[in-house]
């Protein structure tokens, strides 16, 4: 079962324009009591080690945590919702601070 903070691989698809998009990382954002119900779609935001100046994206070093192998960036502006069978493998976990920075960041895009 999936958790939030959950680093997963997942497959996105061909990418259209700027999208994220193909084989990559990405952190679960949905809520628990979502993902105990076992939900079909999952709300996740990819990852990338491409590191930009942007407001939007949330920088994560590897640890022994999160399973990843390079530092990363949480796309924040690239929210999905993905069907769970996208998800190949569950790589690690980003933890509570970064997941609450992440969502932090997600409302603020939203305007929340």
């Amino acid at each position: 079962m999936l958790t939030p903070g959950d680093v997963v691989d997942l497959d996105l698809g061909a990418p259209a324009g700027a999208e994220a998009g193909l084989r990559r990382p990405a952190v679960v954002i949905t809520a628990e009591r979502i993902l105990h119900g076992g939900p079909n779609v999952v709300q996740v935001v990819p990852l990338t080690r491409t590191i930009r100046d942007s407001g939007s994206e949330i920088v994560i070093e590897p640890d022994g945590h999160n399973g990843l192998s390079a530092v990363s960036a949480a796309q924040c502006q690239h929210i999905r919702s993905v069907a769970t069978t996208r998800v190949s493998a569950r790589i690690g976990n980003v933890g509570p601070a970064v997941l609450r920075q992440i969502r932090g960041t997600v409302t603020i895009i939203i305007d929340a």
